[in-house]
């Protein structure tokens, strides 16, 4: 593919708004549509079952597809319903200890830090959440004093925060994570699943999630897991299967599937499941370093044009910065002036203390308006 042009005749959504909502949920391709929709249709005609035996071969594409975002095999790949829920599988299948340790940063999603207390109160687990550098960011040093020294069961990184620009360096994180064989490495990777170039061997992490309706352009209800092979051979498995993860033996036990699908259940909407499919293949034509190249672009773009504004305070901090601008307007009411964008034909969001509590607490504001723009803007 090779225009803007292309992209928006592409996109329906960008004839009707300015959206730059696309770390909530960006506008999908129409082929994206399209291919949900003719599934949906010939369900409705041959029914669930026979569709989809029909189109096993074509449903499989999911997992090459997916397996080319992250430069890995599609053996290695899960479906998931969400990233929350692929996030989920990989932390119920780390083997915990009472005493064990797990290693955070301040702009880890609030529903892995909720999981993580979870952990603590449950399986009495400890928890560290490494502070901040000066310059915005997880204090790269002392992370790698903590993992070198306190030799955590779990290093748990969220690549980009859901209220700021930061990217964080999940490429050396994951070399430190390697230099014992007990440490696991899970990467959270909901907004540059699409953004940014990811390749989950360099990167060496045990688990990545993301979602399909963020910055990939796929349908809501869609998520995956990357599943290292480290982490199969180990025999790693999550806290519950079923008769799609495992297979039933002859002397009434269970043998765990050898591939990513053992973190998989049985039961899936194969309309989403071809949806996201096209969202990945679309992503793979434009090219995923002209799209992070092009968002940064304009990110940075948007970033002098609200520092240029005296009320207008950019918040976002570190030493790369990605595709999400986040502001504060002091003054403003935040349901108001998401209100008065929307009617104006804008799309952004309000992240409050209530999705990111660190970070704004640590910023001293009550909430930020968020900007994320794509290729297609």
């Amino acid at each position: 593919m090779s225009t803007l042009a292309a992209y928006r005749a592409d996109t329906p959504g960008c004839k009707q708004v300015i959206h730059l909502n696309n770390a909530g949920a960006a506008l999908p391709p129409r082929q994206v549509m399209e291919a949900m929709q003719a599934y949906l249709a010939e369900e409705t005609l041959r029914g669930g079952y026979e569709t989809a035996a029909k189109h096993h071969d074509l449903l499989q594409d999911f997992y090459r597809a997916t397996a080319r975002l992250l430069h890995t095999k599609a053996t290695q790949i899960a479906w998931a319903s969400s990233a929350t829920d692929a996030y989920a599988r990989a932390l119920s299948a780390i083997p915990f200890q009472q005493g064990d340790l797990i290693v955070t940063t301040a702009h880890d999603y609030l529903s892995n830090l909720i999981a993580f207390r979870q952990l603590v109160r449950h399986r009495k687990v400890q928890l560290e959440i490494v502070a901040d550098s000066p310059e915005g960011g997880v204090d790269m040093e002392a992370l790698r004093r903590t993992i070198m020294h306190l030799r955590p069961r779990l290093v748990a990184v969220t690549h980009m925060p859901t209220n700021s620009g930061l990217i964080q360096d999940v490429y050396t994180i994951g070399s430190w994570c390697q230099t014992y064989e007990d440490c696991w490495y899970l990467v959270d990777a909901c907004q540059t699943a699409g953004q940014l170039p990811l390749e989950v061997n360099r990167m060496q992490c045990d688990f990545l999630s993301a979602t399909y309706r963020k910055f990939l352009r796929g349908p809501r209800g869609a998520g995956f897991l990357y599943v290292s092979q480290r982490v199969l051979d180990a025999g790693l498995e999550p806290r519950f299967m079923d008769l799609h993860s495992a297979r039933w033996t002859a002397d009434n036990d269970y043998r765990a599937r050898a591939s990513a699908q053992r973190f998989e259940l049985w039961e899936r909407n194969y309309a989403l499941v071809r949806g996201a499919t096209v969202a990945t293949d679309y992503a793979l034509a434009v090219g995923l370093a002209h799209i992070a190249a092009y968002t940064a672009e304009l990110a940075a773009y948007m970033r002098e044009l609200l520092q240029a504004r005296p009320n207008i305070e950019v918040l976002d901090q570190g030493a790369t910065l990605g595709a999400i601008v986040g502001c504060y307007i002091a003054g403003q009411n935040p349901d108001r002036l998401l209100s008065h964008l929307r009617k104006a034909g804008l799309h952004a969001s309000i992240t409050s203390q209530a999705y990111a509590p660190l970070p704004l607490r640590q910023q001293g504001r009550p909430w930020i308006l968020r900007l994320s723009p794509h290729y297609y803007n």
